[in-house]
């Protein structure tokens, strides 16, 4: 059971809603980047509202800036790299894991080379600075955009498929397979973002001993040593061969363990590669550029494949958005019902009846409509000098358009009348003036059951939205007073 603690806490976030997030101050990580072996800065600052992830050069003229977005996605050759211009920045897949896990939306992040440090190999020490830098909450709302389909991304030739399904939270389950004896079939997932740090942070990059030669022997990771990455051995390997490597990254002796991996770090867990392919999916679909709830399933990711998948979901957000605020009605044809018989179906009457038409209905929308005038009794008190629609009626000619929709599925409507539960999420993007018409468009989120009508509405002036909203009601038989 929660302790009375939690549910205070509980209501309390329910009460501030979910705000964005910076860090309350600059932090900095520093160490070697991992193929120039150069020591990198790495300084996270605080960033306004909606500002976003960025990258900046500071090492470079004009120090450019460059968005942590798909679209900049320059390479993905053994890590992810940004660029704009001929200027980029690589391996930032760690950082931007990272930056997701402890949940911050707003920072800027400058670095005085083309790579990030490459540290411990995993997102650990970019997590213990952001905590160690503290957020702070903004004032503007974190918009967390939910999948509501399923959107499935394949690449059979390599075996990959990524799936994004519908969830009420952002989740990742990871299965990789390399299909050797060392290193085989693994499935690591991670059910909540709150339990990045704990969980997945701290889980280092792995590398094949063939995959390490051939990177030694081509002049790259000259920022690496054996304390990088777990290094699996999937062949015989002379002491020629070992003694060797531990002369390359400055060791005593290495030597190959039982478990086919070189002894030169332990496992934080059995399952360390999977959940280091699973920190990789949380960086890379970090470049979709905003918060969204879907239940990730990745079979063999790669940072090619994460960043086609993220390319992939943020055009189906960004194509979603666009279509959520097409008005869907037609203001040149016969209403469906005028004011007369609006007020056969409502009980309120002037001037607190604030709907004057309803142009179409059917199983699970509404479409109504309220024209604005000057003589509209509010506007005597409210702004006179500059008159606008008080919010709060809007949200009751928005709540009286789903009314008429409720009261409707009843026989004799003028017997029952509609009440308030709940109004959530209710944002309003313009104001509404004299000489307006405001359209509202309301549709069921969930089918009417036992008196209670679920819906969600936007009202818009000329086609563009100006007020959105979620809104509960109690649908109920009007009782007579008995007499005196």
């Amino acid at each position: 059971m929660p302790t009375t603690v939690e549910i205070i806490l509980y209501i309390c976030a329910l009460i501030m809603g979910n705000k964005q997030r910076t860090i309350a101050s600059a932090v900095s990580v520093s160490g070697k980047g991992l193929h120039t072996g150069v020591e990198v800065m790495l300084t996270f600052h605080p960033a306004p509202d909606n500002f976003g992830i960025r990258f900046k050069r500071v090492d470079i003229a004009n120090q450019p800036v460059i968005p942590a977005q798909c679209e900049y996605v320059v390479d993905t050759n053994r890590g992810t790299t940004i660029g704009i211009n001929g200027c980029t920045i690589s391996t930032i897949e760690h950082v931007l894991a990272a930056l997701r896990g402890m949940e911050i939306d707003n920072a800027l992040i400058e670095v005085d080379n083309f790579e990030t440090p490459i540290l411990d190999g995993s997102s650990r020490y970019f997590t213990e600075a952001l905590q160690k830098a503290g957020y702070t909450e903004q004032l503007s709302e974190r918009t967390s955009f939910e999948i509501d389909t399923v959107i499935a991304f394949s690449e059979p030739e390599k075996d990959v498929e990524m799936l994004a399904i519908p969830s009420d939270r952002f989740r990742v389950s990871v299965m990789i397979d390399f299909e050797t004896e060392v290193l085989s079939t693994q499935n690591a997932s991670l059910d909540r973002v709150e339990d990045f740090q704990d969980e997945i942070s701290k889980c280092r990059t792995f590398v094949f001993l063939h995959e390490l030669e051939y990177l030694l022997n081509n002049n790259l990771i000259k920022g690496g040593d054996l304390s990088n990455a777990i290094v699996f051995v999937n062949r015989v390997i002379s002491q020629e061969e070992l003694d060797r490597l531990a002369k390359l990254f400055n060791k005593p002796s290495v030597k190959v363990l039982s478990k086919g991996i070189l002894n030169n770090v332990e496992l934080h867990y059995e399952n360390e590669p999977a959940r280091h392919k699973l920190l990789d999916v949380v960086g890379d679909l970090a470049l979709v550029g905003m918060p969204f709830k879907a239940h990730i399933i990745a079979r063999k990711p790669g940072h090619s494949t994460n960043v086609e998948f993220a390319k992939m979901l943020k055009k189906y957000i960004v194509e979603k958005e666009k279509n959520r605020f097409n008005p869907p009605f037609d203001l040149n044809k016969k209403p469906l019902y005028d004011i007369n018989d609006i007020k056969k179906v409502l009980p309120h009457r002037p001037p607190f009846l604030l709907i004057d038409k309803v142009m179409d209905m059917d199983d699970d929308h509404v479409i109504g409509v309220k024209n604005v005038t000057m003589n509209e009794a509010y506007f005597v008190g409210h702004f006179p000098e500059e008159p606008v629609m008080p919010g709060v009626l809007q949200i009751e000619a928005m709540a009286q358009t789903g009314g008429i929709f409720s009261l409707k599925k009843y026989k004799e409507p003028e017997n029952y009348s509609t009440y308030f539960l709940k109004i959530d999420n209710v944002k309003f993007r313009n104001k509404v003036v004299p000489g307006d018409t405001l359209v509202f468009s309301l549709e069921l989120i969930s089918p009417i059951r036992r008196g209670l009508c679920h819906m969600k509405g936007v009202g818009y002036v000329a086609n563009k939205p100006v007020i959105e909203g979620e809104m509960l009601a109690q649908i109920s038989k009007k009782t007579l007073n008995p007499e005196i």
